[in-house]
């Protein structure tokens, strides 16, 4: 059985791989997104990561529909004590911003959805610069007080405002920040890498990367000449014009190769064995691509792959 890793400073203890809810009620549907979440949980997995605005960017959505779906599958498995559910706040339609009643009004809104009395980790999906931090980590804190949220963390914050946040949670004895959701992988790193790794890495937060995979482009399905049927590929498909694209690209080739295993789950590897970072955020859309995610629990590399493929990424 793989250990589950510490999130941080909080209790909750989580698989290295978090399974991304953004394609439930989306590229999966129902039926499709309870097999994946079976899968998942078959191996172990207890993570998973969603937002109250998946999916709303899809015609006929409203946004929360991940989080339908997600509760529909808890309580048809009975397993709710069994899971760590991730949600946010910011992005859906009817919720939109960091206020402190945006806040509130949003996360019992994501309860009802996720037909659950709790959530196990709320982030701020996108922070709101113009929203002061002490009226955000105070409506975090009510949240934490009342039970209704377990711990809570950021996504997409500068380092400044993510230190004065902790700062004043500190300051003032309130919840604080436990985890972080940056955008971080082997063809972007300089989207987490410096002063948000840094203020992380002092505060002691866990890192749960979005966009592990590059959109796709890290699975390897990506390559000259080929044409890769997905919502994403355009995204995915422009990191092959780079010259750091095609030498991460190689590495991963070698180093898979070496290992008898999926370029996806060294891409992953690599990530989970940089510093702050607990789980790496994947989603799958069918049950088949499940296993080269998973497999990132069991691939340890070797110092001298993981120098090669930090070089490559440079």
């Amino acid at each position: 059985m793989t250990s589950l890793r510490k999130l941080g400073s909080s209790d909750l203890e989580v698989f290295p791989l978090s399974l991304g809810g953004n394609v439930f009620g989306w590229t999966a549907d129902e039926a499709t997104s309870f097999a994946v979440l079976d899968a998942y949980a078959a191996a172990g997995g207890n993570f998973v990561d969603t937002a109250d605005g998946y999916s709303a960017w899809v015609p006929g959505n409203k946004g929360g529909e991940s989080e339908t779906v997600i509760g529909k599958w808890v309580k048809a498995r009975g397993n709710r004590s069994d899971v760590v559910i991730a949600t946010k706040v910011s992005q859906h339609p009817e919720y939109q911003g960091l206020s402190a009643a945006n806040i509130k009004a949003a996360a019992d809104a994501s309860l009802r959805r996720l037909d659950t009395d709790y959530i196990d980790l709320y982030y701020t999906h996108f922070d709101k610069p113009e929203i002061p931090v002490e009226e955000i980590i105070g409506a975090l804190d009510e949240l934490v007080t009342a039970g209704k949220v377990r711990a809570i963390g950021a996504s997409n914050i500068s380092a400044e405002r993510l230190a004065a946040s902790l700062e004043f949670s500190d300051r003032e004895g309130l919840a604080k920040y436990v985890a972080l959701q940056p955008h971080y992988n082997l063809v972007s790193r300089d989207t987490y890498e410096g002063a948000l790794q840094d203020v992380a890495a002092r505060y002691g937060l866990a890192a749960v990367p979005y966009y592990a995979l590059a959109s796709g482009f890290l699975t390897g399905k990506y390559r000259p000449g080929t044409t890769v049927d997905s919502p994403r590929a355009g995204g995915a498909a422009q990191h092959l014009e780079t010259e750091r694209g095609q030498r991460v690209l190689k590495a991963l080739d070698d180093i898979a190769e070496a290992h008898d295993a999926p370029v996806a789950t060294v891409a992953l590897a690599w990530l989970a064995a940089q510093p702050t970072v607990v789980a790496p955020i994947a989603s799958a859309r069918t049950v088949d691509q499940l296993p080269a995610l998973l497999g990132v629990a069991d691939l340890t590399l070797t110092d001298a792959e993981l120098s090669r493929l930090t070089e490559a990424s440079a």
